[in-house]
Parts: C-alpha cells; sequence; structure tokens
C-alpha cells in the first residue's frame, strides 16, 4: 500500500495511491489533517484499514511533497566510502556523520519540477532514501532502531553547490532553496527488514544512470543513524530522516555536470518506487 498527499479540483487530500489513481481519506480520518499529523498521532496503521473497499476518487490529480507540513528533516551527508573519495582531500572515514537540517519549503512533490534560483545555476542531484520515524525515541539501541520506522519514501536532495560554501561549518543555506528538491512520490509502510537491507538506489538524468550503489555499503547504516540521532534529541513520529546519497552527483564530474532547465530526474529504489521531476528556472 502507497500513501500520498496530492491536489485535485483545487484541494489537497492525502490517501492510496493504486494503479487506478487516488483514494481520497480525509472523510475517513477526520480528526487528523495530514499524512504528517497521522503519523505524529500513531495512526498510520489505520490508513490501510480506511482505505480497504474504497474505490478510486481521483484518477486526475498531481502529486504534492508527500509530508508538506512535516517539522524537522535531518540529513545524513558523505555516507557512502566512493562518495568521501570524491572530495579528493585524502581524509579517511570520518568517526562520526555529518548532519543537516532542511525544510519542508525547500521540497516540492513528484511529477513537480525542481526550481533553479536566478542567484546561482550550480543545481545538483542526489538521489536518496528517506525514513518516516513512527515511534518516539531517545538513545534507541542500534538494533532496535527498525522499530521505530512507520515508512519509507525516496528523496532528491536537492542543493545550490556554491552556496554550500558560502560559510565555513555549515551548509545550510545551499541545502534550503524553496523547490530546490523533492520527496516523494508515496509513503510504503515499513514492514521489513529487507526493504533497507536489500535496497538498491539509482538516479538517472535525461535516462542516464548517474547513481547507482546499495545501501548495505553505507559508511553509516541507517541503524547507526537512528541510535546516533537520538543520543542528542528524542526522535518523535513524523520526523524524516535523509540517509545518504552515493557517488555520482553533478559536482563531482569534470567539469560538473549541473541541472538546467528541461532535464529529468529519477531516483529509484526498489520496493519504494521512482520519484521524477523536471527542471525549471524560478520566474521571478
Amino acid at each position: 500500500m502507497r500513501f500520498a498527499t496530492f491536489q485535485a479540483g483545487g484541494e489537497t487530500f492525502f490517501g492510496a495511491i493504486t494503479d487506478a489513481g487516488a483514494i481520497a481519506l480525509n472523510d475517513a480520518l477526520p480528526q487528523h489533517d495530514s499524512l504528517y499529523d497521522i503519523i505524529a498521532a500513531g495512526a498510520f496503521d489505520q490508513l490501510a484499514a480506511a482505505a480497504a473497499g474504497r474505490a478510486v476518487t481521483h484518477s486526475d490529480f498531481t502529486y504534492e511533497m508527500v509530508m508538506p507540513n512535516v517539522r524537522r528533516i535531518l540529513c545524513v551527508g558523505v555516507n557512502f566510502p566512493d562518495r568521501n573519495a570524491e572530495y579528493k582531500d585524502g581524509s579517511v572515514q570520518p568517526k562520526y556523520m555529518s548532519l543537516f537540517p532542511r525544510f519542508a519549503s525547500g521540497f516540492t512533490g513528484h511529477n513537480r519540477p525542481l526550481i533553479r534560483p536566478p542567484e546561482n545555476h550550480t543545481l545538483d542531484y542526489e538521489g536518496e532514501v528517506a525514513i518516516v520515524i513512527g515511534k518516539a525515541g531517545r538513545r534507541i539501541a542500534a538494533e532496535d532502531a527498525y522499530d521505530h520506522i512507520a515508512a519509507l519514501t525516496l528523496c532528491n536532495e536537492g542543493t545550490i553547490r556554491d552556496w554550500v560554501r558560502h560559510a565555513k561549518f555549515n551548509v545550510t543555506q545551499g541545502k534550503n532553496w524553496d523547490r530546490s528538491g523533492a520527496i516523494g512520490p508515496w509513503l510504503v509502510p515499513f514492514t521489513d527488514a529487507a526493504q533497507l537491507d536489500d535496497a538498491r538506489i539509482q538516479t538517472h538524468v535525461n535516462g542516464e544512470l548517474r547513481q547507482d550503489d546499495t545501501l548495505d555499503r553505507m559508511m553509516f547504516p541507517i541503524r547507526e543513524e537512528i541510535a546516533y540521532i537520538s543520543t542528542f534529541m528524542t526522535l518523535q513520529p513524523g520526523d524524516v530522516i535523509v540517509t545518504g546519497t552515493p557517488t555520482g552527483a553533478g559536482a563531482r564530474f569534470d567539469p560538473p555536470r549541473y541541472l538546467k532547465p528541461g532535464d529529468v530526474v529519477e531516483v529509484s529504489v526498489n520496493g519504494i518506487g521512482t520519484l521524477s521531476n523536471t527542471v525549471e528556472d524560478e520566474t521571478v
């Protein structure tokens, strides 16, 4: 079962996605206003039951960022061994993972354009798996980490590369341009460790394979990410962790291959699906 946020007829809905279309479930769970609110309230399991036996309500709809009102998004940087080598600084694998925040305003939905701002044209792609926390926890043991995941989704963690170099110790300003990245198309309930342990992530740009790796090669596996992050902050239902991108981003080519208007970026992971976006220049 897949669950998404979508627009149809000028209204925003959350619901289930089938091969035939979307099933709006707002009226089935009227006490909740969004997928984020449902997960935060511990009611995610109720969605599948609510969708059972219901007919498709919308065959013509537009995807939104899957949780547009999510409160906390944490991203793990430089998390594949070849990715660390891309920096060509001679550094060994770091002892601790790199983390930075992103905000919901920086993301759009499936089949929506990524926006390249006029201030800088170094818009880059980063295909990643994102996990959604379903059970709160502090100082979570790595062996228990998967018990705290409610759902999986995909992320194109779009970055304005020049702007991550504006300061010495942070990348926040290069990572949060409005609609520079995407999360979606949907949430897939997390039910089996193999959904992550056997996952392969691929990113294509205009049909060309640019990124291709497996999550089991992460320097900091997802279990460790949850354990480490929950050491300093209590993870709450609805929190999103974007888990890291493989080698092959546009900035690492010589010369760099940044995104331009008309490009199509597809991030695919077996068992989750494909997140697809075009690229447009911002209208100012």
